[in-house]
Order: C-alpha cells, then sequence, then structure tokens
C-alpha cells in the first residue's frame, strides 16, 4: 500500500560514488520485482538495474555493467543501488520502481519501465566533469 520512497542522490565527481536507497512495501509473500530507472536529460526513462527479491537474480543495462550494484535488505524493507566510478552520462533522475508478485527478466529492465506498477518521487544525482 505504501509508494517507494528514494534518498541518496546528490551531485559528485567524474569518479565518484554513490549509494540510492528506497523503501519499499513487502508486496509479496514470495517474490517481487523491483527495479531502478533513470531519466537524463532530453531523454525518455530507461532501465538502470532490476532485481527479483524471491532469488536475488539481477539484471543491468548495458551502461552501468560493472559500475553500479543492485541489492534488497528484506529485513529493512530497503531497495539500494551502490553507482561506482559515476560519469557525467549518469545524471538524471533516479526512481525507484516496484511490480508485485513478479519475476524479473532481461526485458523489463531493458525498457522504459511501463510493467512496473508503483514509483518513488526520484532523486538527482548530477556528475561533473
Amino acid at each position: 500500500q505504501v509508494l517507494p520512497v528514494e534518498s541518496g542522490g546528490g551531485s559528485v565527481q567524474t569518479g565518484g560514488s554513490l549509494r540510492l536507497s528506497c523503501t519499499v512495501d513487502r508486496y509479496s509473500r514470495r517474490t517481487d520485482c523491483l527495479g531502478w530507472f533513470r531519466r537524463a536529460p532530453g531523454k525518455g526513462r530507461w532501465g538502470v538495474a532490476a532485481i527479483t527479491t524471491g532469488d536475488g537474480t539481477t539484471y543491468y543495462d548495458d551502461s552501468v555493467k560493472g559500475r553500479f550494484t543492485i541489492s534488497h535488505d528484506a529485513t529493512m524493507n530497503t531497495l539500494y543501488l551502490q553507482m561506482n566510478n559515476l560519469q557525467p552520462e549518469d545524471t538524471a533522475m533516479y526512481y525507484c520502481a516496484a511490480r508485485p508478485d513478479f519475476v524479473c527478466s532481461r526485458a523489463l529492465v531493458a525498457g522504459t519501465g511501463t510493467e512496473f506498477f508503483y514509483w518513488g518521487q526520484g532523486t538527482q544525482v548530477t556528475v561533473s566533469s
């Protein structure tokens, strides 16, 4: 019933790190698909990463693979996005999203996120060169 709430955004220099957090509800007693999406200036929303809470399977957009890590703490009902080696191209508004009672797939992160039902308000990440 509670919508996601993001935090942790800010301004960093190229090569810096940030960790985004998102308070999420336990939508299903078995499994949910949780994801991070971003909207860069002049571009549409696109997937960053997703995780299936039931088995921990993760998916990443090619642009962040090896630099970002998505994780979920079931005890704290918190979704995280650890972002390392940030680049100016990562500057965007970041949103967390949830699809209850669902298993993630590569297709869900390779898109605009229309498959997700619940969205947070967004947190801004700015990376300067």
